[in-house]
């Protein structure tokens, strides 16, 4: 597989990338209050864990990606559970670790701002450059679901907006959203490089509209995104951010 990718750029003219837990840290975050939940309904269930992922599948049709939906279905299954036997006091607590998150740091993990800054500098050589070449019309581009002002916020407090020349944000990630990108973008599904850590929301539907797609695994991961590991053509998997620069 790894042979199909090299001097992919021949054929890429949009390279997206996912933010949360590819650009910078994010579950992370979202798991010490999911711990602190766990904790307080521990008492009055079973398992913890299956209840909240209960609460946020039932909801995620309303309520879609993000803290605002993480909010709630955090509140909710502590009431759900609980009920009466938490205090106000408790609950508030719950709340103010869900606020938080809105203003979680975004520090690129490592890796992630050098490379970046490596590939806009050989694009940037190709437009210099009297030979012609495909990396001169190649564009990055920052593909990401969730709640719209929350992820604005986490790009600009990366620091890493001025390396992309275009930012999507959508609600969800399914072949229809990637479809538009596409359209949005100017490009045929083969022309699309996805690059993320979640196997079901960056690579599945990338892969099943004809684009390309690398896998960058995250030490942890959302219960909703979990997925069956994937083994296809247009697939390559590598261990960190940087590996990307060896087939670009």
């Amino acid at each position: 597989m790894q042979q199909n990718f090299m001097m992919i750029t021949e054929k890429i003219k949009v390279i997206a990338f996912d933010a949360d837990d590819t650009l910078w840290d994010c579950q992370g975050y979202f798991e010490e209050v999911e711990n602190h939940l766990y904790t307080l309904i521990a008492p009055y269930c079973e398992n913890p864990k299956q209840e909240l992922f209960k609460t946020e599948s039932g909801n995620m049709a309303d309520l879609g990606y993000g803290c605002k939906a993480f909010t709630i279905s955090i509140l909710e299954t502590a009431m759900r559970i609980a009920g009466n036997d938490l205090s106000v006091t408790q609950l508030d607590e719950l709340l103010q670790d869900c606020k938080r998150l809105l203003h979680l740091p975004a520090t690129p993990l490592p890796g992630v701002e050098e490379t970046l800054e490596e590939l806009r500098e050989r694009i940037h050589e190709s437009h210099l450059s009297p030979l012609p070449s495909n990396l001169s019309s190649l564009k990055l581009v920052c593909f990401t679901k969730g709640e719209l002002q929350d992820q604005e916020n986490k790009l600009k407090r990366s620091g890493l907006l001025r390396y992309f020349d275009d930012v999507e944000i959508t609600s969800d990630k399914t072949q229809r959203e990637f479809l538009a990108l596409c359209e949005h973008q100017g490009i045929h599904p083969s022309e699309l490089l996805m690059i993320g850590n979640s196997l079901k929301s960056d690579c599945a539907p990338a892969l099943a509209i004809g684009a390309w797609a690398i896998h960058i695994p995250f030490h942890v991961t959302w219960q909703l995104e979990h997925f069956e590991d994937i083994d296809h053509e247009r697939l390559l998997k590598i261990e960190k951010f940087s590996d990307i620069l060896k087939y670009i």
